[in-house]
This record gives structure tokens, sequence and C-alpha cells, in this order.
């Protein structure tokens, strides 16, 4: 479970808490109570972390209560593992469900039996129009709809029809109970909505008790008022949907009359927050899995090595507000580079290895240069790294014909061993294909980790590891998922698929890694020295996986 002050809200204000604090003042409520509704059909996404921030944290800064509501009322595409993917999401983001733990499959028969008050007002009909004929009598924004032929039909035969329904006498399809509000209204969400459809599939939960389901417009109000919740806090799409709301509350007759407020979802660039996208990507293996790094759910970011402090501070960065923007995935990237620059143990990496013979420095020799586990952190303390005749320095530190003010390891050019020896490079080994192998130098052994005797200044440092000592690694970089900045925008007459980044998973085989990794843990994050931060994969093996590199190209920007 996430550290209880992980969901901090510290300064946390929006145009909600406004809301709030009237309420409060003008004593419209006593305690605030709030909720978070996922649908079982998927993985949370960072979209969600969102969602749960708002929700979660406006119950803690007002001292109320927060529920996590499984919206389990569609059986096709939910499932149990889903469930307990979304449960370990939300606490291990901080978000403890205080009110606690429900299904909106708990409030079936509720909602079937509000269902039949409504039928016996005659606020509410069996139709059997199509699904097509329903979206043709819709009409349009500009074109009132059409009166079903079926809208007036006795409340007997309506009882007698959703009985008959619920029953299971009837296919998939071919009858719908509508709410017969006013098909001429300007809100086509007010237009007779559907409030319950025939489904003949199993339910997780439920099993084969029904085979009519009600819709999320009609549940989900019902499913509010039950759990007394005071504000229901959803994402901008449902603006429209708040007068449909609002008529199930009031023709229901809850006496408890819970609002809905909406905010702005959160859209980050390069990558997409559609289940059904996400879903797609899992289920034709252009991922491995909803928890691959690369992508933006909560268990692909966990095991991508991020955290729940760097992800709740992003979510707070980007802010609450109405108006549609998209985030630049840079500042998620800033959240966890900014947190871990003062917290991750310093680790050497060698990614591209490439030998190097110590020539003049004895075989059997082995000593050990102390390197400080955080720079400018005494209380990190240091760790002994081992230096012996033979080490594996990084392929992009060597260059044969080195470009203008290359100051890294060179022909006949000279170089700091990081903490260790000044060496220069005297010969060059290649294979039959002229692949550079082995570079063979000698050191200064007067310098030890120390400057030069004589004066000389050497530019250059890089890191190493001992061959004889260095533990072998596989490590995956990684990049955006796609090459387009806004996923939800593609031009016309191309598919977001045609927009997945080839170059998003980099995989390293034989890395060298310093002997102290060999005691890493899963989830124990390192910033590799001159690379980037890291952390041991949680499923596969002498894997790490890349957290962030160490440019911040987001911090530059703001700046400016």
């Amino acid at each position: 479970m996430a550290d209880e002050k992980v969901l901090d809200t510290e300064n946390m204000s929006n145009f909600i808490h406004d809301i709030i604090d009237e309420d409060l003042a003008e004593g419209r409520v006593e305690k605030i109570h709030t909720r978070f509704p996922p649908e079982p059909n998927g993985y949370l996404h960072i979209g969600s972390a969102k969602a749960i921030w708002i929700n979660a944290g406006t119950a803690q800064k007002y001292g109320g209560l927060f529920n996590l509501r499984f919206d389990d009322t569609n059986p096709v595409r939910e499932d149990d593992e889903y469930v307990k993917s979304i449960e370990e999401d939300l606490r291990w983001l901080g978000a403890e469900p205080t009110g606690g733990i429900y299904y909106g499959s708990d409030y079936f028969d509720k909602c079937y039996e509000f269902a039949i008050k409504l039928i016996k007002e005659g606020k509410a009909y069996v139709d059997d129009l199509s699904a097509d004929e329903m979206r043709e009598y819709r009409g349009t924004l500009t074109e009132p709809g059409k009166e079903s032929p079926y809208r007036n039909r006795s409340v007997e035969e309506n009882l007698d029809l959703f009985e008959r329904m619920k029953n299971g006498e009837f296919e998939d399809g071919s009858h719908t109970l509508r709410a017969k509000i006013d098909m001429a209204s300007p809100n086509m969400n007010l237009r007779d909505p559907a409030i319950y459809r025939i489904v003949h599939a199993h339910h997780h939960r439920q099993g084969d008790k029904w085979c009519i389901y009600p819709l999320y417009d009609y549940a989900h109000p019902i499913q509010d008022a039950l759990e007394g919740i005071t504000h229901s806090l959803c994402s901008i799409e449902f603006e429209n949907h708040r007068p449909l709301y609002d008529w199930v509350i009031n023709n229901v007759g809850f006496e408890h009359k819970p609002h809905q407020y909406e905010f702005a979802r959160l859209n980050v660039t390069h990558t997409v927050m559609s289940k059904r996208y996400l879903r797609e990507l899992v289920e034709t293996k252009k991922v491995d899995g909803w928890d691959d790094p690369r992508m933006p759910t909560i268990s692909g970011l966990r095991r991508r090595g991020y955290t729940p402090s760097a992800i709740n501070e992003f979510v707070k960065k980007a802010g609450v507000a109405k108006a549609y923007s998209i985030v630049d995935i840079g500042l998620l990237e800033h959240c966890i580079r900014d947190e871990l620059n003062t917290n991750a143990q310093r680790r050497v990496a060698v990614l591209r290895p490439i030998k190097v013979v110590i020539t003049n420095y004895p075989e059997d020799k082995e000593e050990y240069f102390e390197l400080p586990n955080i720079p400018k952190n005494d209380e990190a303390g240091v760790r002994k790294v081992p230096f012996t005749r033979e080490l594996y320095i990084d392929a992009d530190d060597f260059a044969e014909v080195p470009p203008p003010k290359f100051f890294r390891m060179k022909p006949d050019g000279e170089v700091r061993l990081m903490g260790a020896y000044i060496v220069k490079c005297n010969e060059v080994i290649k294979d039959s294909e002229g692949n550079v192998v082995e570079l063979h130098c000698t050191a200064d052994l007067e310098t030890g980790n120390g400057n030069p005797v004589d004066g000389r200044k050497i530019k250059g440092t890089i890191h190493w590891v001992s061959a004889k000592y260095a533990i072998d690694a596989t490590v995956r970089l990684y990049d955006y998922l796609f090459t387009l900045e806004n996923v939800n925008d593609v031009p016309e007459g191309t598919n977001y698929l045609d927009y997945l980044n080839p170059n998003s998973l980099t995989e390293l085989t034989g890395c060298k890694l310093e002997p102290a990794l060999a005691d890493a843990k899963v989830g124990d994050k390192f910033q590799f020295v001159r690379t980037g931060y890291f952390c041991k994969d949680s499923k596969d093996e002498g894997v790490f996986n890349q957290i962030v590199g160490l440019k911040d190209s987001w911090a530059k920007e703001a700046k400016k």
C-alpha cells in the first residue's frame, strides 16, 4: 500500500472546491461524500489517476468519505481481473476508499424496482424499435426527434413486456425500456433515452440472474443517491448528460439529491487514453500486456518505475479546469525525474560495452575506489567499486575519428575514468569486420582519483565497470509509444495505429553493471550515471527498465 501522505491535498484548490465551499457555507451539505466509478473492463490509466486524485483528494481535504464503486452494469467485457487491478492501483496511488467498496450490480434490484415505478407513473415505456430505428427517430441537433409508435402503450402492457424482458423471453436488441421525457428537447440526451436493454450474457458477479441491464445514465444517479454521494465529479463529456442525471434523481423520488459536476479529462501527448484503443493494443499484441512500461496504464507506469507521488504531483500540476487541453508528457517525466534526482542512488551501468585493457596495470592487482551513492548528500554514504586490469566502457564514449570538442576516449587522447585513474588510449583492436572490440590503454598510476601532478587538464570523464566483477543484465530503453503528438486528432484517412513508434522499445542485452546492482530488488530505483533513471523489472529476471532519461526538456521550456 502506498504511503498515506502520497495523496497530497495541501493547497489543493479549484473551481469544484469553490462550489463545495459555497455548499458548506449555505448549509446545502454537511459532510462531503465523493466516489470513483470505474468500469471493470480494462486497467486504469493516468487519466483515471486524475479522477481518483480529484475525488479522493476532495474527500480527504474536507474530512469526508470516498467510495470506490465498480460500474459493472455491462457484463460483456467485465472481468474479475480488472476488478482486482483497479483496487490495487487505487490503493497504490494512496486513495483509500474510506466510504467503502461497492458494485453497480449491488443495485440491480433497486434499479429494477425504480424502473417499475417509472412505468407505473407513465414515465417509462417498452420500445420495439431497433437501434438503427431509434437513431433515425432521435432527430438531429437542428431537428426534433419523432415519437416512437410504441410510446403510448398502456401501463399494463409496459409492465407485462418489461417483466417478460426480465424473464428472458426476448432476443438482444428486440426491446428496450425508455424514459418518457421529450423528443423535441434541444438536449438529445433527454429525447426518451434508453434506460434498460436486453443482454444475454454471464455477469462476473451476478452470474445468469439477469438478462436485462440498466444503462449508465440511469443507474449512475441511482447509485449515487443510495450511497449518499454529495458531489458526483466526472469528466466533461458527461456535461450534457447532467439534465438526465437530475431527471432520474427527481423522478425516482430521492430525498437525498446528489449533484453532478464536470471537469476536463486528462489528455497527454504521444499516447491514448481510450480503453478501447488500449485494449486493442493489448489484444493485438502491439504491447506486452496492460502493464507494458510504454502503456499509460497505472500498472504500466508502476512497472516502468514511476511512483505514486510523482503521478499525483503530475495531476496536481496539470490542474483542474473545464476547458479541453492536452498536457505535455514531458511534465510527467519532469515530476518523476525531479523526485528521483534527490533520492535515487547512483550506480554504474555500461549499456554498450567495449573492453578496455589497462596494459600497465598488474594482472593480479585489484583495488577499490569510493563513489558517492548520491552526490552532495553525505547521509547517503559511499560505496566501493572494484578496479581491475580489464574494464568495460560504453561504446558511445569512444570515437576512433572524434568529432570536434569530443572530450571522451579517443586514440592518443586522455580521459578520466570516473572516480579512478586518468588513462590514455594507445591501441584499437578490431575484429575481421572492422568493428572495435577492445581498447588498450595505459593509466597514469600517480593520479588515483586525484589530479595529475604536472597540472595538465583533463576535460573528459567517463564511467566504467570492472570486467571481472561486472554482472550481466538486459536493459530496456523506452521512447514514446506514438510518434504523433496529439493522438486524439489523427489526420484524415489515417488510423491511430499508423503512428505507433517502431522505436518505442530498444532492448539491450549483454549490458555490464557494477556488482552492487546484483542485490537490487524489484521496484528499486537507481540513476545509472550519465544515462538516466532505471528500476528492476517486476516480471523478467535480470532486466532493468528505463524510467526516464536525464535531460529535462520540459523544465527548460517552462522557464522560458
